[in-house]
């Protein structure tokens, strides 16, 4: 039974991404490992505050998140 866990900081997603993600996620096992693992792969969205995360000692809130994709997009 496959058990994937997405680590994510509150308020960048929005549920219907989430949401998204889990389809998606649980589609790539799928197609990995077949039709039958479907109805055993749990896959679950741990959100932390912001704050709580850090990337090389700078924590991150969901807005520097945001930030950094609309810099990436440009």
């Amino acid at each position: 039974m496959p058990l994937v866990t997405i680590d994510v900081i509150k308020d960048v997603f929005t549920p219907q991404q989430k949401q998204a993600l889990i389809k998606q996620v649980t589609e790539a096992v799928v197609a990995v490992e077949g039709e039958s693992l479907r109805g055993v792969t749990w896959v679950r969205i741990k959100e932390f505050e912001g704050g709580d995360w850090a990337i090389g000692g700078n924590a991150l809130a969901a807005a520097d998140v945001h930030a950094l994709a609309k810099a990436n997009a440009a």
